[in-house]
């Protein structure tokens, strides 16, 4: 579960993102998840020092309220965007015998992408779960970094959350990932 944190909710441009829902989703695929004993990981982005939404010092680098780590569950802190560079998840995982692993979180195209690429390039099976991620509209890169929300929805070369979406499931699919739905993970098959 890769980033589903309070500092997303705190940025102006959530109040754009995709699925405002998504704790709520991705609490879905972690109950099915334990439900089947698999093993259950939460990555939280932290930036140290930068006074921003990610900076621990700030209080919003923890769980969006509402999803609750069991003991057992470690949470992990990463600096980087992907979830292996600067943490131990992979030594974490091979201990525990993981040659899979599904992918949900925020931000689809950023943080669960770019660990999705990772995770193919380490030799894991990956799982993308695109509906248990969310995202925000993506400016041009020549948008300044102080632009409003509504100046980022004004510019026409903004990419809205559902064609980033779209672009991360084309660049994923067949070549880094399979693209799986939640109803595909969470609903129990009816004996026939």
């Amino acid at each position: 579960m890769i980033d589903v944190q309070e500092s997303f909710r705190v940025r102006p441009n959530w109040q754009a993102v995709n699925h405002p829902d998504i704790a709520d989703r991705v609490d879905r695929l972690v109950r099915a998840a334990r439900n089947k004993g698999d093993l259950v990981v939460w990555v939280l982005h932290t930036e140290p020092g930068t006074g921003g939404a990610f900076d621990p010092a700030n209080g919003h680098v923890r769980l969006i309220d509402g999803l609750e780590p069991l003991p057992a569950e470690p949470v992990i802190t990463k600096t980087a965007h992907n979830a292996f560079t600067t943490t131990h998840l992979q030594q974490y995982l091979t201990q525990h015998a993981v040659s899979e692993v599904v992918i949900s979180g925020i931000r689809t195209e950023q943080c669960c992408e770019t660990t999705a690429r990772v995770a193919s390039d380490l030799g894991y099976d990956v799982v993308f779960v695109t509906e248990a991620t969310a995202t925000t509209p993506l400016p041009h890169w020549t948008m300044p970094a102080d632009a409003t929300l509504g100046e980022i929805l004004a510019d026409p070369r903004t990419l809205s959350p559902e064609i980033v979406t779209e672009r991360t499931e084309y660049a994923l699919a067949e070549r880094f990932a399979t693209i799986r739905t939640l109803d595909d993970l969470t609903t129990v098959p009816v004996p026939s």
